[in-house]
């Protein structure tokens, strides 16, 4: 009985199966993405290459110098984070000096989430890319831009100071998008 049941169950599938692979093959509808239509010939053919990059300027060098200055900032503070974390672990240290490494560890990401979240506001002012650095009360904002003014410098300060009270002072440094 249970081999019969098995077998009724196969032949189920297997004529499932079939029926949709018919339907799929005689269908005339858009076929669905699956990744291989990509590289066939009817794809290629309404296509036209080399008009991407015509009326674009590239702005990739200095946008890799930005993700630089971030892979640096990052190493540093996974660096500190690690410290802070063995300390807070530590069996060695005093319940006062867990928690000020607690503190400084909590310290640390805000400041991290208030940086990103500076640059996404930066960036929605209409510049390509931005980084923004801050340490004790200073904070120092790297900007591409096509054009250098002191009321664009203004309004980032602006942005800067009134998203983030601990800004004290903020340094804005414009990079040209040539």
């Amino acid at each position: 009985m249970k081999v019969r049941k098995r077998g009724v169950w196969l032949l189920t599938l297997l004529s499932l199966t079939a029926v949709i692979g018919v339907y799929y093959l005689f269908e005339k509808a858009p076929k669905p993405f699956d990744g291989i239509t990509i590289f066939s010939g009817d794809t290629l053919d309404g296509t036209e290459l080399g008009e991407a990059g015509k009326d674009t300027t590239p702005v990739f060098a200095e946008s890799y110098l930005f993700e630089e200055m971030r892979m640096e900032v990052r190493n540093e503070r996974s660096q500190l984070r690690e410290q802070l974390t063995q300390k807070i672990t530590s069996e060695d240290m005093t319940a006062e000096e867990r928690n000020a490494a607690f503190d400084e560890m909590q310290t640390l990401t805000k400041r991290e989430t208030a940086e990103a979240m500076l640059e996404m506001l930066i960036k929605d002012l209409g510049y390509e890319d931005a980084v923004v650095r801050a340490e004790d009360g200073s904070v120092k904002v790297n900007v591409i831009a096509a054009e250098m003014s002191p009321a664009q410098a203004d309004q980032i300060v602006y942005t800067v100071k009134s998203e983030w009270n601990d800004a004290r002072t903020v340094q804005v440094d414009f990079k040209s998008e040539k």
